[in-house]
């Protein structure tokens, strides 16, 4: 092995041990391991849904916003895979991120349900249209 490929094999290694293995989540405070069943990168916590606003594409890290990242719904793709949506409460970017394995399923069913049990108008004149 050259120098320069020693060099490159001691980064990478050095890179993951120095990966972190978990975080705290800003919102709730338990700590929240990035290993999770139906993903490779956990993203958000599992208990609150939150994240936060670390990357302009997948991955990258490379916003400087670093906001948290609030659950507002919930998107079906079309192949049946759930996805959270994120609104960042500093720019309001809003980002898809897929549900993981373990994430609490009485938050993502409540924010399935949102828009049927607080709609945007008030349910008190509502009627079928037979009534008349």
């Amino acid at each position: 092995m050259n120098e320069k490929e020693s060099k490159r094999h001691g980064k990478q290694k050095t890179r993951s041990r120095s990966s972190e293995k978990q975080f705290v989540c800003r919102h709730c405070g338990r700590t929240v391991s990035t290993e999770a069943p139906g993903t490779s990168h956990r993203n958000h916590c599992p208990w609150c849904l939150r994240s936060v606003h670390l990357d302009e594409r997948a991955g990258d890290r490379s916003s400087s916003c670093n906001g948290i990242m609030e659950p507002i719904a919930v998107s079906v793709r079309r192949d049946g895979e759930w996805m959270l949506i994120h609104r960042c409460n500093e720019c309001s970017v809003l980002k898809a991120n897929r549900i993981a394995g373990d994430d609490n399923e009485v938050a993502l069913l409540s924010l399935a349900v949102r828009p049927v049990a607080q709609p945007p108008f008030p349910l008190d004149g509502l009627y079928s249209g037979q009534d008349k």
